[in-house]
């Protein structure tokens, strides 16, 4: 571990070098790629050095333990201690920086939300749902745009397709994907009974064009009035879109726009997430089954979550996670579930990474 952290500093202090250069500033291309190296192996080298200054402190403070004067030597035993704690999380936060990053985790996210088992109740839900990571979209100053909305007439939404974009979006929704369970007791329920429901999430790196190339004539496209739960909503022209991607089957509609336009645009955004999702599940059947399991499927088909809200207890069920504060999290608050997800997944890539 240490010789891959002497190596990547050495290449550290090269683009430092490499960066003061004139000729490397009047060549702005090759000026923001240093950059952005610079920029990511500065962190994993400034935690080097302080681990390299702690340990250096520590062996100043053995020789101050053998010390004639027993005052001197307490001292320094309690130093000592205190340099080892820091010493085991710096090594800790080493390991974790050395871990390859998801190339992903930069991107903005298409966030998918449709209602499953349950009916109205399970719509209703998903309306909860997307209220709650709108809020923490908003927490974290990140931006909501609306690609697509199927409402019911008591407030419900069947499905909803947005697009949420800020800095390192997927590295915190990415292990939102699969199924979410939800308990409680409908408003339509006159005897108090719970009812169990169920929604599917999906996050899906946002793609540009540079990511997937999609031929134009791969492209099936129809125009049609959109629907929606009252007449106010059914617009009088043939605003909506549905794009069929015709090598893959894929299908995207959009019809929030009034423009037809706007529709085709936002649904060709849609259309170039869910290939590259593809594209990626694709390469991860490549990998062995226990590889899949240690960075987490996203399999729809999980169940990852249940909200139950008689008992205001929310459970994670990849990790064993019981929080009863159910209320706060529909609010938004979602970082006490999502960091331990993160640091589970960190932790077991890591594993990974070791025995490789």
């Amino acid at each position: 571990m240490f010789a891959r952290l002497d190596e990547l500093e050495q290449q550290y202090m090269q683009i430092e070098t490499d960066l003061s250069d004139p000729e490397v500033f009047s060549n702005q291309e090759k000026y923001r790629k240093l950059s952005k190296s610079h920029s990511e192996l500065g962190p994993i080298v400034s935690t080097y050095r302080e681990y390299r200054r702690v340990v250096s402190e520590m062996e100043e403070n053995r020789e101050l333990a053998r010390d004639k004067d027993p005052e001197i030597r307490e001292l320094a035993r309690i130093e000592l201690e205190s340099l080892q704690e820091k010493k085991d999380s710096l090594e800790e936060d080493l390991k974790m920086q050395l871990v390859p990053s998801d190339p992903l985790d930069e991107k903005n996210i298409i966030l998918e939300i449709r209602a499953g088992t349950g009916g109205e109740e399970a719509a209703l839900f998903v309306a909860d749902l997307f209220r709650m990571y709108s809020r923490y979209a908003e927490e974290r100053s990140w931006k909501v745009e609306v690609l697509n909305m199927q409402e019911t007439g008591s407030g419900g939404i069947k499905e909803v397709i947005a697009s949420i974009s800020g800095k390192k979006v997927y590295s915190r929704l990415k292990y939102e994907s699969g199924v979410h369970r939800v308990q409680r007791v409908p408003e339509t329920e006159s005897q108090g009974r719970v009812h169990t429901s169920a929604v599917t999430v999906a996050i899906l790196p946002e793609a540009e064009e540079v990511d997937v190339h999609i031929e134009p004539n791969d492209l099936r496209v129809d125009v049609f009035r959109s629907s929606g739960p009252g007449g106010q909503s059914v617009n009088t022209t043939d605003s909506a879109v549905r794009i069929t991607h015709i090598p893959t089957g894929l299908v995207v509609s959009c019809q929030d726009e009034k423009s037809q336009h706007k529709n085709r645009a936002k649904a060709l955004k849609v259309l170039r997430s869910r290939l590259l999702q593809s594209m990626e599940e694709e390469q991860k059947k490549e990998l062995d089954d226990n590889r899949r399991a240690q960075v987490g499927s996203g399999d729809r088909s999980e169940r990852i979550r249940t909200y139950n809200f008689p008992q205001s207890r929310v459970t994670d069920h990849r990790i064993n996670l019981t929080l009863y504060n159910l209320e706060t999290v529909m609010q938004g608050h979602l970082d006490g579930i999502i960091d331990p997800l993160v640091q589970n997944f960190q932790a077991q890539a890591l594993q990974q990474a070791q025995a490789a």
